[in-house]
């Protein structure tokens, strides 16, 4: 009994599925497909369709997408308006028939503007027993960036999905199951798609990279392995070994290109590195550049694989050179407090010096004979407060005891401000100035300037435009008439030494100078300004390289 209960609700369920699948047409198959597909894949914002449809068709699937949980709204194109106004790409998804007769086209031309690449996603409806690999895509550069999926036909009611691609252009294609749908079961994904595309795709098999480093130095190819000179092209040789990790990570082989610039734009056309990037001659820098307005619309940053800084890096002048010493060594209030202080004693000695000059007494007379004795006159008691001060004592006392104790309590008092102000002048002949702290107080300052002898260098310095920094290059670093200063790093640090002396420099290398030739008290003195208005120097990829995301990943 219970294997009849059974047997008939299997033959109901198959009956009703027949029943499901006698009532629709091919058409109403093929949207339930795409809006069961698209509804899982990332939930795109829009859909940008090329098909042959009639308007019917078109407008079903319009209805189809926006009845969604998440409305994907679709637009449908010609040939010829396919490309030319696009949302956000990662919200885009491209639908196209392979069954039309302006497909091939349409896949060229998206080619072309280079739309076969992340973060585009595209479906190809392919036609109906059709290769796995459709004709009309077999010219096509459909790189590992590429989400292509080619949708073939296995059945009325069921279609299976292919992500395809090529290593290169001249490579052969290389499949990946993406998923099934079937009018029964609906879509299900395939589980080895769990990583992200560039992990997936990260074996190269040995394909042959093409990257480019920058050399200044001829020689400097010879240290690449041992790093000799080691303030020669810093930065090809210390990324030298990062590319080595990330090539073994991508299982592809290496092209080297030699260039003896970074690369800047001169009259439209970019040079150097940059050069070969924009060219695509090359898919990856091996030397890092730096982070600039003009570079980023026309090369992809990576990452930042080197901290280094480039600077103005001087020893602080004496305190002497901007200040007057003898002035520095008190505040101001001080200053003026002991002005004040002596301005008191002159009142008190003067008080009491009338009162013992005028005091009647037996010894008035003789007092009125003996120089010795202070005077109750203005002058007198003045150079006696001016002797204290200078510590050269007087020739005339006071012979009372309120008198005896003034005099006491001012040359102490005195003597304190003296010892004092002769311990700051000693400090202050042993410290440093702290007066320059900018660009423009360089500028300002009597400091003669000179650049480490590097492309960028010269560069980036001729080329300044904000008023201050562009009067260091014409002022300092090369004034009219005079050799301009660019020198290598040891006789600039030895410069440098010397004191009144700034040199731009790389401070990663730089500093290894300055422990070479500088004494230990020396370095304490060290001030840093920055000069460059550019960030750290980054790796970087051809645009729209199909390996960024490996190399990014590496």
């Amino acid at each position: 009994m219970m294997w009849f209960k059974c047997s008939n609700l299997v033959f109901l369920l198959l009956f009703s599925s027949l029943q499901i699948s006698f009532g629709l047409t091919d058409e109403e198959i093929k949207l339930n497909f795409i809006r069961d597909v698209l509804k899982y894949y990332y939930r795109p914002s829009v859909v940008i369709a090329s098909v042959c449809w009639d308007s019917k068709l078109k407008m079903n699937l319009t209805k189809s997408l926006g009845n969604l949980e998440k409305s994907i709204f679709i637009k449908f194109y010609d040939e010829e308006t396919l490309f030319t106004r696009l949302l956000p790409e990662h919200h885009v998804v491209f639908l196209v028939d392979a069954s039309c007769n302006s497909t091939k086209y349409i896949l060229e031309k998206a080619n072309n503007n280079t739309k076969f690449r992340r973060p585009f996603h595209w479906f190809i409806l392919n036609k109906d027993g059709g290769e796995t690999i459709p004709t009309e895509i077999e010219a096509l550069d459909l790189l590992p960036d590429a989400e292509v999926a080619i949708v073939n036909r296995i059945r009325n009611n069921s279609y299976v999905l292919y992500l395809v691609y090529k290593i290169s252009s001249k490579s052969i294609w290389r499949t990946e199951y993406y998923g099934e749908w079937s009018l029964y079961t609906g879509f299900h994904r395939a589980t080895t798609l769990g990583t992200s595309t560039a992990m997936r795709r990260r074996d190269l098999e040995r394909y042959v990279m093409p990257i480019a480093y920058v050399i200044t130095n001829p020689d400097s190819i010879n240290h690449f392995v041992d790093r000799g000179d080691g303030e020669i092209d810093t930065l090809s040789k210390v990324n030298y070994h990062t590319t080595n990790n990330i090539l073994y990570f991508m299982n592809a082989r290496r092209r080297f290109k030699i260039t003896n610039t970074w690369g800047y734009e001169v009259n439209g056309t970019w040079t150097g590195l940059t050069g070969f990037m924009v060219r695509k001659e090359i898919e990856f820098g091996g030397t890092p550049l730096f982070l600039t307005a003009e570079r980023i619309s026309v090369i992809d940053y990576l990452a930042c694989p080197t901290l280094t800084l480039s600077k103005f890096v001087f020893k602080q002048p004496n305190l002497s050179y901007g200040n007057n010493l003898f002035l520095l060594s008190f505040q101001t209030a001080v200053w003026y407090s002991s002005l004040l202080l002596v301005c008191v004693f002159f009142l008190v000695l003067f008080v009491v010096a009338f009162c013992e000059w005028n005091e009647k007494g037996a010894d008035y007379l003789e007092r009125q004979k003996d120089a010795s004795i202070l005077r109750a006159k203005m002058a007198d008691v003045v150079i006696l407060v001016l002797g204290a001060a200078c510590q050269q004592g007087s020739s005339v006392e006071l012979r009372g005891f309120s008198g005896r104790f003034v005099i006491f309590v001012l040359f102490l008092a005195l003597m304190f401000l003296y010892t004092s102000y002769s311990a700051n002048i000693v400090a202050l002949l042993q410290s440093s100035s702290s007066q320059i702290q900018t660009l423009e107080d360089l500028l300002n300052s009597r400091m003669k300037c000179g650049c480490h002898d590097t492309v960028y260098n010269r560069h980036y310095f001729s080329t300044a435009t904000e008023p201050v920094r562009k009067a260091i290059y014409q002022k300092k670093v090369a004034p009219a008439g005079s050799k301009p200063q660019f020198l290598s790093m040891e006789e600039g640090v030895k410069n440098m030494q010397k004191g009144l002396y700034a040199f731009h420099m790389e401070t990663g290398v730089g500093y290894k100078f300055v422990a070479k030739f500088f004494l230990e008290s020396e370095k304490c003195g060290l001030k840093e300004i920055q000069y460059l208005q550019a960030f750290d120097p980054w790796s970087a990829s051809r645009k729209h390289s199909p390996y960024r995301e490996i190399f990014k990943l590496a």
